[in-house]
């Protein structure tokens, strides 16, 4: 059996590592942190929660360690990008608790936050720097942040921030940096688009995978249950009702939609939160805190979590919305079995879903067990029940029926097409709707207002008999 001792690593690194309980490396460490030493090119495929991190802060720390230069104002000897704000931090945490007491500086930058704290810490330069890319070019517009220095990029999972939302920015990035420097790369999943954009960047790269592309964790338990979309609140409520949901992670497709599922979920007594994108940093770090201390049953999440939540003894993962990328599935799930345990992902999928549902099995290569719980009374009941509560609190019959995911939302006809709403004041047609047929069931036209906005009405010259026109 391979042990850190035997990787080649630093004996303070060996003793950091052995304190916090780890004895053996996991596979993508062992495959991984040899070729970081060497100086290599690399691009890591290994499982969501299979300590990608430590196989390339473990070797980073020890390079700078053994060859320790002055720090330029200002600048990095190590940049490490990262998709989401709480990624960012667990790997800064990460460096921090590998690191302690080696006397290395590291600071970590994202939006969302000042940006004076960020440039104080950066002024006399740091060995490490951990960011979100739009908050580092921001910093690099701004010249608070100097990239010519760098001598370790590490992008990490790489597959969302090659993207092509992200490539743009990645390229910037790149620009900023210095042609001669170490380059890797790690992910869950990497298709082949995605890896032939990556080989752009590296040079000479050595591929470590310790699973197939896109494989789940062995030791999560899967399961689909079919069921009507307006019936998957209800459905949800009914799985907490199984003292074993003790630690939930639910994913929403949308901010509004998790927002909806936190406050359903709270009034049926089950302690819930949710984190996206348009919560600030301080209640993404409060939510978090609380669901990583055990005041939370549920936290429900958009896609933004998937890459940035490393939580301890999380029993289930909910998909309450398939994502509309299969690859986004493995990393939903990944948060769950962690670190050698067990855990368990439940699906609910509606019929509009189906499509989703087979390009998840498609890519992990397996056919997840299934249930129906379609045309269920109970269920049915239920979410008649839900419907009657909020029309108790005060909701209108259609604003209940949304919340209970009985119908559209008010502002939206079946049709899907949105309702024109009148200006305050407007005058309505015969039909009683805006823009009708000239003339039909209008009043008379209010007077012309003035360049000047005057509420009196212009006076109109008179006109002289036979006078000459312009």
């Amino acid at each position: 059996m391979t042990k850190f001792q035997d990787l080649g690593l630093a004996p303070a690194l060996v003793k950091t590592v052995a304190a916090e309980g780890y004895e053996q490396p996991t596979p993508i460490q062992a495959k991984a942190i040899p070729v970081v030493l060497q100086g290599r090119d690399l691009i890591g495929l290994a499982q969501t929660g299979t300590g990608k991190t430590a196989a390339f802060a473990l070797p980073i720390l020890h390079r700078l360690c053994a060859d320790r230069r002055p720090l330029r104002r200002r600048a990095c000897r190590v940049l490490v990008l990262s998709p989401t704000r709480e990624l960012a931090t667990q790997i800064g945490d990460s460096f921090a608790t590998y690191g302690a007491g080696l006397g290395l500086s590291q600071t970590v930058v994202f939006g969302g936050v000042k940006h004076a704290p960020q440039m104080r810490a950066m002024a006399p330069g740091v060995d490490i720097l951990v960011a979100c890319p739009g908050r580092l070019l921001d910093h690099v517009a701004e010249q608070t942040i100097d990239l010519s220095a760098v001598e370790i990029f590490v992008l990490d999972e790489a597959d969302q921030m090659l993207d092509l939302g992200f490539f743009p920015a990645i390229k910037k990035v790149v620009r900023a940096l210095p042609r001669v420097r170490q380059n890797l790369f790690f992910s869950a999943t990497m298709a082949k688009e995605i890896r032939d954009l990556a080989g752009e960047l590296v040079k000479d790269p050595a591929e470590v995978a310790v699973a197939p592309a896109a494989t789940t964790a062995e030791k999560v338990v899967q399961q689909v249950l079919f069921v009507e979309q307006p019936r998957k609140r209800a459905l949800l409520a009914e799985l907490f009702a199984d003292p074993g949901f003790t630690r939930t992670l639910v994913f929403a497709r949308t901010k509004h939609g998790a927002d909806r599922l936190a406050r359903y979920l709270e009034s049926a007594g089950v302690e819930a939160a949710a984190i996206h994108g348009d919560k600030s940093q301080g209640q993404r770090e409060r939510a978090l805190a609380a669901f990583k201390a055990g005041e939370l049953r549920a936290l429900v999440a958009t896609d933004i979590a998937a890459r940035g939540i490393d939580v301890d003894k999380v029993s289930h993962v909910v998909n309450f919305d398939l994502p509309n990328v299969p690859e986004a599935y493995v990393h939903r799930i990944g948060r769950t079995a962690r670190a050698g345990a067990g855990g368990h992902a439940v699906s609910l999928v509606c019929d509009e879903e189906r499509n989703l549902l087979k390009d998840i099995q498609k890519l992990t290569r397996q056919t997840i067990p299934s249930f129906d719980r379609r045309n269920d009374k109970d269920l049915a009941r239920q979410q008649a029940v839900d419907a009657a509560v909020l029309r108790h609190q005060g909701k209108t019959g259609a604003e209940a029926d949304v919340e209970a995911g009985r119908g559209p939302r008010p502002d939206k006809p079946a049709g899907g097409r949105p309702k024109h709403r009148r200006r305050p004041g407007a005058k309505a047609n015969a039909g009683g709707k805006p823009g009708g047929a000239p003339g039909a069931g209008k009043g008379p036209k209010p007077p012309p207002k003035s360049d000047a906005g005057a509420s009196k009405p212009k006076r109109r010259p008179q006109r002289r008999p036979n006078a000459a026109k312009d």
